[in-house]
Order: C-alpha cells, then structure tokens, then sequence
C-alpha cells in the first residue's frame, strides 16, 4: 500500500521514536558515539562503533528501525517483487529427484516436494548388478523439513554414511552463525544419538564403522583449530591442535577410503597428514613437512601418493612418490607445469586419474587411464560455459560424474566413460514456462585495464539485442580468495533477459580465473586491481554501448559487498543502483580485531595492519573509511543479524555513516534479516527465492522498471 505521509524515524538511547509526518519518509538517525582509536600514530574517529554491541536494545531497535524506513519506502514495489516471486517460482519444478549416486551398496539421492522448504535426503539399495533399480524401496534418511519445524533457519553441513551403511553421520546449524553440532543416526532403528560434539566444522568415519574423527573450531574466532577421536562409549580423545592462527585444518577420506586426511591449511602453505582408517588408534603421519608457500595435497592409489602441489609450479602440477617416502627426491611427473593452465583440482580412481583445469578462464575435464597410458578430455559444446566434477564417490567408477551448464545451458548432470569416452546426460535441470536457449546468445567480452591487462567478461543477452547505450545491464563480480566466478545458469536471472536486460560477470583479478597470478594480482598490496578492473569493466561495457551509467546495476557479495563499496567511492557517478550484500566494509576495525572471526587467518589474503604499510594501504580504499561528502548511486544494503563472517555492524555502520553524507536524493536502504539467517540469508529455498525476488524489484525500479 502506498503511503500518502511517511514517518519519521529517531533512534535514541531508549530506542526508536515514531515523530509526525512529512511529504516523504525520513531515514533513521543513528546516533553519533565518538569512538577514538589511534593506528600507528594515526587517530581514527568512529561514531558508529556502538552498533557492534549486539544484543542490546539500542542496537536492535537502529536495525528495526532500518527494517522499518525500507518497508515505508518500499510498499510501492510490493505488487512488483510479488510478481517476480511467482514468475521466480513459476520456472522451477518443485517437486523433484535429484540424480542418484552409488555408494557402496546404495544408490543416494535428494527429493524436493512442492510446498516444503528443504530436501528430503533418500536411498535405495542397488540391484543385483549394482544399477539403480526404480523399484527398490525408498529409505528416508533425514528430513530436513522435519528437523526444521519450529526452526526459522536450518543448515546442514557434514552428511556421510559408515562403510557397513548402517549409520548416518550429520551436522546441523540452527542459527545461521556456522555453530554445527554432530549427531550419529543408526539406519536401521531410526534411533540418533546426539549431539556428540557442538561446532564440528568437518568429520569422517574410520573404516570399523565405530570411530569418528572430527574438527571444532575456536569459540571466539571461528577458527578450525582442533581434531578429536571419538569411538562409542568413550570420551573425546584431542589428537591434533593447529596452534598457528593463520592455518585452519579439516579431515576428510581419501577417494580409495583407505586413510584419513588432516589438512592444514592457509592462504599461502598448505600440508597433510595421512592415517590408515583401519588404525584409528594410531598417529597420524605427515606426508611433507609445512613449507613457507608450499601448497600441496594428495590423494593415495596402490602404494602411491598423488600429490598436486605448486613447488616450482605456479598454476600446480602433479606427482606421484611413494607412499613411505614422499619426499621431493622421489617424485615422478604426472602432469607438468604450464604457465597459461590452472591445475585446479584431481581425483584419482582405480584404473583413471581426471584432472580438472582451468584456461582463459574456462574449465576442462581430462582423463587418464592407467593401462592404456593415455589422455582424454571431455568435449564441451559452447564457448562460455562451466563445467565441474561432482564427486564420483566410488573408487573403483569407470564413469566420471560431472556437471555442465553455461548462461544459456541449464545445469546437466553427465557421466563420461572413462574407458571408452563419450558423455551420457543424465538430466538437465526443468526450467518450466516453456524457455527456449535459442532466444539468448552468450560471448566472452575482452577489457583492457588501466594497466593494459586483458579481462575477461561473461555476457548473456537476448538475441536482437540493440546496443545503443539504452539498454540497463547487470554487472557482478567477486574477485577474491581466489574463487574464480564460473558462467553458469541461475534461471531467476531469466527475469532479467527477458526484460531486455543483459547479465555480465566481470572476472576481475583475485580470482582465478586467468590462473594462481590472476589471484596474487588482486590481493595483499595489489588489492586495488580488483576494483580498477571492474570500474574499467564497466566503463567498457559503457564505452561499447552495452549501456549507459545511468542504467548499469552492479551487486556483489561479502567480499564483494567491499568490491561495491570501493567502486563506487571510486567512481560513483558510473552506476546507477548497487546491491551489496553482506558486505566487508568495515575493513581497518575488522582487520585490527584479532577477536573476531576469520582476522588473523585472512592476514595473507588482506595483509597485516599491524604492519603500518599494509594499514596505510588497506585504508585507502576500506569503503567505511572512504565515504565523502558526493553524491552516491542507490544503494540497497542486505545483511543478517547472525551472520559470522561478515558482521551485521558492518553494513550497520556503512549505511549510517553514509547518510550523513551523501548529497544527492537516491535512495539509501538497508535490510537486516532479524530471524536466524546467515550469510547466504535464508536456508529455506522459499523463502530464499522471497527475498531475491525483492532485491530484483528493488534494483529494477531504480531504471524505471516496475512490472
């Protein structure tokens, strides 16, 4: 309903004031606190420092007052985000079966049912000749619909079955802050017991079907800091504790089941440690000792180590050394260095071995088979696409599970013969309302930085699509820890298309995507790049007629919520509205509390600012510390009050602190999700479609766009 008066909203001491009318809703006012810290020398000022004392009233009422100015100056884009729901909804087949996967004497599976908010987590045991029978009866394993009633928010993190597939091992989150407690379910008599431990981070069974291993993390930090040992009947044994702050670990099986892994790991050395699931009793072994930059790992066939690592390999190569002596003196190449391919990933099966790469920022899939001594690779039809490993549990698979999809190809689930070759689909996801991919086009664009760099940009647009600078466009990006964004399918984006509006990912530097360089150029001292690339991204796709600044969208997330806040203190007037979600704003306050989660562990990827370089550097562009006195695009600020990786005071504190300042008339929004939620927002897929149904309307409306 559309408000002919608006409120005003006051935050004080005591809370939130309700004072008259005016033509047009006044945001709320935060009050100024002066919180007074002083850097190396350098005194820093922060008003809003109050709003990171959670659980206070004063707080919740600024959030719900937030909450209450973006419902007021919202009401009228209602009917429209309702709108986009249902067509949201309307391409999605709710009631559906995921594709089953073998593991040991069963086929596992995921079924979605119309009207429920989460999947239901089934088996069926295979047949005689280990194919999936449809007839088989159904084993329900865990409902999560049932496990959430009464629940706001659900999340389950480990999921693995004994090797007698007689019990289930689970964890689940239900506040949204990544606090995961263990639960063991007997499969037979539907009995659980637990929890058996409070935030486990990572788990795994020893092959007695009896003992499991697991990871806690730190209660202040977050960090993954500590193994234990745990067999029926007995008390948590400690058997490693990770005491450097910068390394977190987690333990998981190798693909043969044959050992546990202990991975330790952070952002520049990585190491491993092996034990043999049939002594779960005995010490864990290091396969090569922790190495300044050494990033290694491995996996384990017949006596011989696989190991991935990057010494003398910038993009990795692969090796293989005995399992007894793993050292440097005894490796044999697999697969060599090459300076223009990632090697991102491997998995090592009985009689193949399949390497993942990355080139240009496209992925590949390659096979080798131990006998024959040769290579294959898996065919991939388009020029911008993503394709990824599934996970092909059993060992001893001559089928490869993968997935493929692009910005036109809904995603499609494959097995490739490893023996004889060739690709076999076995479902692409239904999108209902009758979408054809023949109406939509897809191109990888070039811009030059201001460097001279190329970067590479992931288009999708409607065919006939006229590139008059008329037209709006979406622009995301992320660019950091080395997380290469892929070119897949969202079908909620079909929303966009056909609207007429182009989608772009603008694959800027801290990702991955050109190679390890491609992250190294984006990080640390050389952070600056990423927001360079993607200003100079935009201007391109400006330059080039795609659009104009005054309609490009552009939305990033988490890391990327500080990518939104540095581009537009960069360049504000070259964007017209901006999504930044959970957004690491806040970026000095964060990164000199060593307290909070993910600090000292993000050291290497953000730099020290203990270190007065690294602190002069970071806060040149920390988008908290960087707000002017300039007009400013519309922003919508998105966050959650149990988020634990990046903190709601940080989007808090960014939208108060902006309001005093900005100049111009465009709106100024912040969301808070209050209820349990975290930093992907809702866990139901209902209610998460809710709210991107809104965040669409939102940005939308800013170009004028309404139905």
């Amino acid at each position: 309903m559309k408000m002919s008066l608006a409120t005003t909203f006051v935050v004080c001491s005591g809370g939130v004031l309700l004072m008259g009318s005016s033509p047009l809703p006044t945001p709320p006012q935060a009050p100024r606190k002066d919180h007074v810290q002083v850097f190396h020398g350098r005194r820093l000022v922060d008003p809003y420092f109050w709003l990171r004392e959670k659980g206070t009233p004063e707080v919740e009422k600024y959030l719900e007052a937030e909450n209450a100015y973006l419902e007021a100056t919202s009401g009228d884009i209602k009917p429209f985000s309702e709108a986009l729901y249902q067509e949201m909804l309307g391409r999605i087949q709710q009631t559906d079966l995921s594709v089953p996967v073998r593991i040991g004497g069963f086929y596992y599976y995921r079924r979605t049912v119309e009207g429920l908010q989460y999947p239901i987590r089934c088996r069926k045991p295979a047949g005689g000749d280990g194919a999936w029978r449809e007839d088989a009866p159904e084993e329900l394993l865990l409902d999560q619909n049932e496990l959430a009633k009464g629940l706001a928010f659900l999340s389950i993190g480990e999921f693995e079955v004994s090797d007698d597939d007689a019990q289930l091992l689970y964890s689940t989150d239900t506040t949204g802050f990544r606090q995961y407690a263990l639960f063991v379910k007997d499969l037979k008599t539907g009995s659980v017991r637990g929890p058996l431990a409070e935030r486990v981070t990572s788990a795994a069974w020893a092959a007695d079907n009896r003992t499991v291993f697991y990871v806690t993390e730190h209660p202040v930090t977050k960090r993954s800091d500590t193994l234990w040992r745990l067999a029926p009947g007995a008390q948590p044994v400690k058997v490693h504790e990770e005491p450097d702050e910068l390394f977190s670990i987690s333990v998981f099986r190798t693909k043969d089941k044959k050992f546990v892994a202990l991975a330790s790991r952070s952002t520049d050395t990585w190491d491993r440690r092996l034990l043999s699931t049939a002594t779960p009793e005995a010490a864990f072994r290091l396969v090569l000792p922790r190495e300044k930059g050494h990033k290694y790992d491995v996996e384990h066939r017949d006596g011989t180590l696989f190991i991935r690592t990057n010494k003398d390999a910038k993009n990795f190569r692969l090796v293989t050394a005995p399992l007894d002596d793993p050292q440097p003196k005894h490796w044999r190449p697999f697969v060599d260095h090459r300076a223009d391919v990632l090697l991102q990933d491997f998995e090592i099966f009985k009689d193949f071995a399949v390497v993942q790469e990355k080139q240009a920022g496209l992925n590949r899939l390659r096979v080798h088979g131990f006998a024959s001594g040769g290579w294959k690779e898996v065919a991939f039809p388009e020029p911008v696409y993503a394709a990824f490993a599934v996970g092909t549990p059993e060992f001893a698979s001559k089928r490869l599970r993968y997935n493929y999809e692009s910005l036109i190809t809904p995603s499609s689930v494959y097995d490739y013969d490893m023996e004889q070759g060739g690709s076999l689909l076995l479902k692409r996801e239904p999108v209902l309302g009758g979408y054809d991919p023949e109406r939509y086009a897809s191109e990888r664009l070039w811009a030059t930085a201001r460097d001279g760099v190329k970067v590479p940009i992931s288009i999708v647009y409607p065919k006939g699509h006229v590139r008059d600078g008329r037209a709006p466009l979406w622009l995301y990006a992320y660019g950091s820890y080395g997380f290469g964004t892929s070119a897949g399918f969202d079908s909620r984006r079909l929303s966009l298309l056909e609207r007429g509006i182009p989608f772009a990912i603008a694959h800027i530097r801290g990702g991955d995507e050109m190679g390890e360089a491609w992250h190294d150029d984006g990080m640390l001292m050389k952070k600056k790049n990423s927001f360079f690339d993607f200003v100079d991204c935009a201007a391109f796709l400006v330059a080039e007629k795609w659009t104009s600044p005054d309609r490009l969208l552009i939305e990033g997330g988490s890391a990327g919520g500080l990518l939104m806040g540095a581009v537009v203190n960069e360049r504000p007037d070259l964007f017209r509205a901006v999504h930044a979600a959970v957004p690491f704003v806040d970026v000095i306050n964060t990164m000199m509390d060593a307290s909070l989660p993910l600090t000292v562990g993000e050291y290497l990827e953000w730099g020290n600012p203990n270190q007065k370089a690294a602190f002069d550097y970071m806060l040149s562009y920390s988008p908290y510390d960087n707000l002017a006195k300039r007009a400013y695009p519309a922003l919508l600020v998105t966050t959650s009050y149990n988020d634990s990786q990046v903190m709601y005071w940080e989007p808090a504190k960014y939208v108060a602190k902006l309001r005093t300042l900005k100049t111009d008339q465009n709106p100024l929004v912040m969301k808070t999700k209050m209820q349990p939620a975290g930093h992907g927002g809702a866990s139901g897929r209902y209610d998460a479609l809710k709210d991107r149904a809104f965040e669409v309307a939102w940005m939308l409306k800013q170009v004028g766009i309404t139905q």
